[in-house]
């Protein structure tokens, strides 16, 4: 069983922490012991998982560009040295790069240092082996030897060695973009294209270098170089000043697109030449188009909070299926790695966050290579005279959208928040005019027609805090309004929320 202060560091498949001073209230967690246990608890739950004794592993470890990554980085290592592990530092890397030293490095695990998009004071570990991330229970185990103080039995044996893999993934990213544009100038098949890539002072920087290789010109890219303590915008596309940021670029320097990625590279977005973002729901769109190329009727797997209008093109324009799921991106791609394994052609699990994984690619959540397949098909459209908004230009989107997180006030927050789906689930059942979704797979969804809101809702309890979500779209002005009003008389019923 976790104690408190244990428990306090998952982050769903992750480990989270304070690992620099700087915010108040706010004190570091993430010590230089805390960091050693929890590096150890990785060894002995890779030991067991591969069956391999701890001094017969190889283990590769990165960091995105975080101030205290080297700080983690140098602990980790010198913990793996102890075990008798080989351990290979790759230093400055992407997330899913990582992973692939599993594949093209035969790795048995991977640590990646990094906290996604949150802010510099914050960071993490997170885990892989050649089947993927780990899973919730797998960091609970790793965590339990950390909290314990168990490690391996010391070996003299161990080494560090350093290892510039980016460089091959780099590489391996040029050559699929060779391959799927297929130019008459094979090795410049991007000569002509203006692209910039925003970073956000992250680990994505080597993007634009991957263009430029290709012939592209990419002036006007902004925040390439690494700062931990990311002083333009938060990496993140999800988040509307990275965007503004990124479509500004685009707009200044009259490029044909632009990329952005979050922090540590798992997740990306884009932006067409007009200044037009490619996220969220359009995101999605365009991905499953690409997908579905060569898998006529297949499903995608999405997150619960995905547009009726995405549902609807995913279906009646592209012919695929929508299988709508679960928030948490793991949640969306173990569904993916399901599907799969039950027969079902499901080429694509992608979450409206930006982590897309695709089945041709480990179904790994690999903001680079979303970006890398997206630019490829702009670059084969544009052969045809045509421009990658063609591909989604029949996708509804909402005229009215909103989030309202609602605190949950009691002890045992799962609980109450369970309470209150099973209550609006009986309320919703009789409520007149009120539509509950039959594909629906957490929370409440309820639609509404044209003089009720003309939109629908979704309530739902957070994957990790005491927060219900509460996501509204309409396609009518006002329609929003209408439609929290019609969700707020059931609302004032509840208790152990604040409203």
């Amino acid at each position: 069983m976790l104690n408190s202060f244990y428990k306090g560091f998952k982050s769903g498949t992750d480990i989270r922490g304070v690992a620099l001073e700087g915010v108040e209230n706010q004190p570091v967690n993430l010590t230089d012991e805390v960091v050693a246990n929890m590096a150890n608890g990785f060894l002995l739950w890779l030991s067991d998982k591969v069956n391999k004794p701890c001094s017969e592993l190889t283990v590769s470890i990165g960091r995105d560009s975080r101030v205290s990554g080297p700080r983690i980085a140098k602990i980790v290592a010198e913990q793996f040295k102890n075990a008798g592990v080989k351990a290979l530092d790759c230093g400055l890397a992407s997330t899913p790069s990582m992973f692939m030293t599993t594949v093209d490095l035969g790795c048995d695990g991977a640590v990646q240092i990094t906290a996604s998009h949150h802010p510099f004071n914050r960071n993490g570990l997170k885990f892989f082996t050649r089947g993927g991330g780990l899973e919730g229970s797998d960091i609970e185990v790793i965590l339990t030897y950390a909290q314990n103080g168990e490690k391996p039995p010391f070996s003299p044996d161990g080494i560090i060695k350093s290892s510039d893999y980016m460089k091959r993934y780099c590489a391996h990213l040029e050559d699929i973009i060779k391959e799927g544009v297929d130019a008459k100038d094979y090795d410049h098949p991007l000569k002509g294209f203006k692209i910039v890539v925003d970073a956000g002072n992250g680990v994505g920087g080597f993007y634009a270098g991957v263009l430029e290789n290709l012939g592209a010109d990419t002036k006007g890219s902004r925040y390439l170089e690494p700062d931990g303590m990311f002083p333009n915008h938060v990496p993140n596309p999800e988040n509307k000043e990275a965007m503004k940021s990124i479509t500004e670029a685009v707009l200044e320097s009259g490029a044909d697109m632009g990329v952005i990625f979050d922090t540590d590279v798992d997740r990306g977005g884009a932006v067409d030449k007009s200044g037009n973002e490619i996220n969220r729901n359009r995101l999605v769109a365009l991905a499953s188009a690409i997908a579905l190329e060569g898998n006529n009727g297949g499903t995608i797997v999405t997150d619960s909070i995905t547009s009726s209008g995405l549902k609807e093109f995913i279906e009646k324009d592209l012919g695929g299926k929508h299988y709508r799921y679960r928030r948490g991106y793991k949640n969306v791609i173990d569904k993916g790695l399901e599907l799969n394994e039950k027969g079902i052609n499901c080429p694509l699990a992608i979450e409206t966050s930006g982590h897309a994984a695709m089945r041709e690619n480990y179904f790994l959540d690999d903001g680079a290579y979303l970006c890398t397949k997206i630019i490829i098909k702009m670059a084969q459209l544009s052969q045809e005279g045509k421009s990658i908004e063609s591909i989604t230009s029949s996708l509804k989107e909402p005229v009215e959208e909103t989030e309202i997180r609602f605190e949950i006030t009691e002890n045992d927050f799962r609980a109450c928040g369970e309470r209150i789906i099973n209550d609006l689930t009986s309320y919703a059942e009789k409520a007149e005019g009120w539509i509950l979704a039959d594909d629906n797979r957490e929370g409440v969804r309820v639609s509404f027609g044209e003089n009720d809101g003309n939109g629908w809702f979704l309530l739902r309890l957070s994957v990790h805090d005491p927060i219900m979500p509460l996501n509204i779209e309409s396609d009518s002005v006002g329609g929003v309004e209408i439609i929290k009003n019609k969700l707020y008389e059931f609302l004032k019923t509840t208790k152990g929320l604040r409203i």
